[in-house]
């Protein structure tokens, strides 16, 4: 009996050859991630170390949560990984868009303005800002409340603009807003030497800015975090890097500790802040979750640069390409039309743990101005550290993968889908 029996799951014999091929030839670029991971594996060690972190922290508040221990030692923990003052770290907050309107909530006031400086923000996003509407109706949106909101388009290389992010700063600008993730966008995502270069020029301009960063699908890919680089705030979801796949809900943020609080206020009340939720015994998943992160995400980025290299020999066009640097765990595939991507997805979907039987459909998802197809078998709904692949179903037909707690499931699942796409070219 062979060690591993492809044919029996559906994967043929060229799809076996050139996965051996993208092993090989990949190799290089995994080892450069296993060093990524090594060094973030040591600070997230050290923090939990610095922190004396111990089983007594591991327990459950309940109502108003006063005086959580574990909480509290999760958000020094946090605080210090991410190169900050502080942070808010909560199981209540359901996604990375509520953390993010709670921060721009937060941190603008009424007649001050968010510069986004790598263009619009992805569609739910920009949707809460209000940015997108068409008429006067009021949402609850940051415009509604009087914030300003204007954008800076990235340079053709994706390298954010510096002049022009330099001519758009008015005296009523207060927030320097960068993505560094893509979004649902042909884009490359954002790296470090990115977010420096904007922290520099904006700092140099301004000491009262604030550069605030989403970091949603970037925790852990590079050896460094916005607040390291000097970013003011940075924020993300449980359920993505960050959670290491642990987590069922929540959302964290990372910055300066007046910021922080500020933040904390919107989420809870004024006066109560960071002050009250309790963890409702999740601090274990939490806080297990943050010292898998690392490896978890590791794992995520092979399985990006496997799918990368494989599919582009098979005549997919992939963004980034195997080898390219990396700053989020987003790998975008290019389809020729709907139908070869809602079966891409479908594929994904049938290699998954959890409804590996359901077949996904294109849906009217809230936020989106067209349908989107959702392949995400997950432990945890939506979360996005676990494999899923999705994508509004319109022109260029772009699916972007993420995720996978483990690299031999990314792995054999594309194998899979690749075997699919070439029987039914021939």
């Amino acid at each position: 009996m062979s060690l591993h029996p492809y044919k029996e799951y559906g994967i043929s014999d060229a799809v076996v050859e050139l996965s051996s091929e993208v092993m090989a030839t990949a190799s290089s670029v995994f080892t450069r991630i296993d060093e990524i991971k090594e060094i973030n594996q040591l600070r997230v060690l050290r923090a939990f170390q610095n922190a004396h972190f111990a089983e007594a922290h591991l327990g459950a508040t309940t109502g108003y949560g006063y005086d959580d221990m574990g909480r509290e030692k999760i958000e020094e923990m946090y605080a210090e990984i991410f190169g900050a003052e502080a942070a808010y770290v909560r199981i209540q907050v359901t996604c990375g868009t509520q953390i993010l309107v709670a921060c721009l909530f937060g941190i603008l006031k009424p007649g001050e303005e968010m510069l986004a400086v790598s263009g619009r923000p992805y569609d739910t996003l920009a949707s809460a800002l209000g940015v997108n509407k068409e008429d006067d109706t009021f949402t609850g949106s940051l415009l509604d409340y009087g914030m300003k909101y204007n954008e800076v388009q990235l340079k053709a290389d994706g390298s954010p603009d510096l002049d022009a992010i330099r001519a758009a700063i008015k005296p009523e600008t207060k927030v320097i807003f960068l993505q560094k993730s893509k979004g649902y966008t042909d884009r490359r995502c954002l790296r470090a030497e990115d977010i420096k270069a904007v922290v520099d020029l904006v700092k140099g301009i301004r000491e009262d800015l604030i550069v605030f960063v989403d970091n949603c699908y970037g925790e852990f890919v590079e050896t460094q975090e916005p607040c390291a680089l000097g970013a003011d705030l940075c924020a993300g979801s449980l359920i993505k890097n960050a959670g290491g796949g642990l987590c069922p809900s929540g959302a964290y943020v990372a910055g300066r500790k007046e910021l922080v609080e500020r933040v904390a206020e919107r989420v809870t009340a004024p006066g109560l802040g960071s002050h009250v939720g309790p963890s409702l015994g999740f601090n274990r998943q939490i806080a297990q979750g943050l010292f898998m992160a690392p490896h978890v995400v590791a794992e995520a980025m092979k399985g990006a640069v496997f799918t990368a290299a494989l599919l582009s020999k098979i005549g997919c066009k992939c963004d980034p390409s195997y080898e390219d640097l990396r700053g989020d765990i987003v790998q975008s595939i290019a389809f020729p039309n709907a139908e070869q991507m809602v079966n891409f997805c479908k594929m994904i979907q049938s290699s998954s743990p959890v409804d590996s039987f359901v077949a996904p459909e294109p849906w009217d998802m809230p936020g989106y101005d067209a349908e989107v197809v959702m392949a995400a078998g997950a432990f945890v709904q939506g979360a996005s550290i676990e494999l899923s692949a999705d994508g509004p179903v319109k022109p260029p037909y772009l699916v972007y993968m993420q995720g996978g707690l483990v690299f031999e499931q990314v792995k054999l699942a594309v194998m899979l889908a690749a075997s699919k796409m070439l029987e039914n070219k021939d």
